[in-house]
């Protein structure tokens, strides 16, 4: 038998309703409200909406017991020592808080499917720290609907102003690089970028655009690449940057992965780094220092990326109010061996 009191339901709203009287406005069962209230599968997604928006319209809120002691990271894709750095940064905070880490890999997804919502709901962790990923706003309201914070670490759409989210200043990190290489002397500056509706890509471009107009030097449209953010990207579109006939004298990749690539496209082709070509990356992954030579890179603080999303995901866990809704942690250009002047 469904509770008509919210004292027993465990809810505490805003504004007095029951939760036969949420569903009398919602159209639906008591039944069916207490599925969603509980996040349980067998609620059509058209009822769900219905009974969520006037959860929102009322500003109805769960108040159960305790929150698991779990923090949930969610990422779209572990295939590279990127992921592990931030896993290491959420890792630090939670053990300081005595709380584990739950750990979802999307397969390349970058919007977590329903079972994992539901999954979500009924394990009702402290919070939800989701890396490089997209939830959707129902999925949002769902986490907001049972006192679940959320935020996000490099949103891969622009960040909805009510949801916090931590970056890097990608734009400042992207114009350093590409004024590294023109204070070198290079003009002939090719761009490799990762898709650029994904905002950190992006602004990495507009740096190296902004570097490029303020030193008066034209972009050739044909040294600009939209590629992957892998080492396959970086081989193929360098590849065919160097089998131009004018080829670049100076790459700057939007990630270490693609650089790496770019240096065995170099390789394959017989140019030398840095003597024929000069190549910085981003990120500054461990790999970069023994890379043959070194690589010259613009470090991403990413073990502090995560730890600031957990620290911020857990003050409003405690019902802190953020002073900050979206955080920005400094990039630094690390100076190796990729980089010299041009030989022509």
């Amino acid at each position: 038998m469904t509770s008509t009191d919210p004292a027993l339901d465990g809810e505490l709203p805003r504004q007095r309703l029951t939760v036969a009287e949420i569903a009398h406005l919602a159209g639906v069962s008591a039944p069916t409200v207490s599925r969603v209230l509980n996040g349980h599968a067998g609620v059509a997604l058209a009822t769900r909406q219905r009974v969520e928006a006037v959860l929102r319209e009322h500003g109805y809120r769960r108040r159960d017991s305790e929150p698991a002691a779990i923090l949930e990271l969610v990422f779209h894709a572990l295939e590279s020592l990127w992921a592990l750095e931030i896993i290491q940064g959420v890792e630090q905070v939670a053990r300081e808080r005595e709380l584990a880490v739950v750990l979802t890999e999307m397969q390349g997804r970058l919007t977590p499917g329903r079972a994992w919502t539901e999954q979500v709901l009924a394990r009702r962790p402290t919070g939800v720290v989701a890396v490089f990923s997209e939830l959707t706003v129902q999925q949002q309201s769902q986490l907001a609907t049972r006192s679940i914070p959320l935020v996000v670490l490099d949103p891969t759409g622009e960040p909805l102003h009510q949801t916090p989210s931590v970056g890097a200043t990608n734009w400042s990190g992207g114009m350093a690089a590409t004024r590294h290489l023109l204070d070198l002397g290079h003009r002939r500056i090719a761009m490799l970028s990762g898709p650029t509706q994904w905002p950190c890509c992006r602004a990495r471009l507009d740096g190296y655009r902004a570097a490029m107009d303020a030193a008066g030097v034209p972009v050739d449209p044909a040294l600009v690449r939209v590629s992957t953010l892998y080492v396959e990207g970086g081989l193929r579109d360098g590849a065919e940057l160097l089998r131009l006939p004018d080829p670049p004298t100076a790459v700057f990749t939007a990630n270490d992965l693609q650089a790496l690539g770019v240096y065995e496209a170099a390789r394959r082709a017989g140019v030398r780094i840095p003597e024929d070509l000069s190549v910085v990356g981003f990120d500054d992954l461990s790999f970069t220092q023994w890379a043959g030579p070194p690589m010259t890179t613009v470090r991403q603080p990413l073990v502090q990326m995560g730890a600031a999303a957990a620290r911020m995901v857990l003050a409003l866990a405690d019902g802190e109010r953020l002073e900050q809704h979206r955080v920005e942690l400094a990039t630094t250009l690390v100076v190796r061996e990729s980089t010299a002047p041009p030989s022509r």
